[in-house]
């Protein structure tokens, strides 16, 4: 059986949407945000954010009689956003540049709650980000996730790592991270 995609739906933007004035980098992590909430809502997670977060955005917790190690795992989640590498990257990776702060955090190799990055490309024009149809709602375009754990920091300041295009990040995607950590291994 052979599945195909929906053929994309385009909207001419004729100028006239009056965006409000914030940040187009506020913008993209509340939309990455909302991504999250999504994936975890279809993967039966919750959800919190830690205040103040000191470098990890989220903690998603899933519960399940079937992990080994307690009835609820949780990771935590560090979200970027980028419109500088192009929606729909082609090859087996790509490359994103990380502050070696938030790297060492992130690689730290043993830990007691794994840690993941997750990052999302979107499309430089905002009007791009969303559809809205009577059928679906799409945000554009995805996110990629990675664990770091072990990553060496190889920059003075900032380090690029792979992200591999394999592994996007979806209900599905997170059910699986959850299932291997809670059988006691790596996401």
């Amino acid at each position: 059986m052979a599945f195909s995609l929906p053929e994309p739906v385009e909207r001419p933007d004729d100028g006239r949407t009056l965006r409000g004035q914030l940040a187009v980098t506020s913008c993209m992590e509340t939309l990455q945000v909302g991504y999250l909430h999504a994936v975890a809502a279809a993967a039966g997670c919750a959800l919190a954010s830690p205040f103040p977060d000191n470098g990890i955005d989220w903690h998603l917790s899933h519960g399940s009689p079937l992990h080994v190690e307690d009835d609820e795992v949780t990771i935590k989640v560090q979200l970027k956003c980028t419109y500088q590498i192009a929606p729909n990257p082609t090859g087996p990776s790509f490359s994103f540049t990380l502050d070696n702060e938030h790297l060492r955090k992130l690689a730290h190799p043993r830990v007691a709650v794994h840690k993941i990055l997750v990052v999302m490309l979107v499309p430089r024009e905002v009007d791009q980000w969303l559809l809205a149809l009577p059928d679906r709602l799409e945000l554009r375009h995805c996110c990629y996730w990675v664990n770091l754990a072990g990553h060496p920091v190889t920059g003075r300041r900032r380090t690029n790592v792979r992200i591999p295009t394999h592994q996007v990040f979806d209900d599905r995607a997170l059910c699986a991270i959850m299932a291997r950590v809670g059988a006691g291994e790596r996401p």
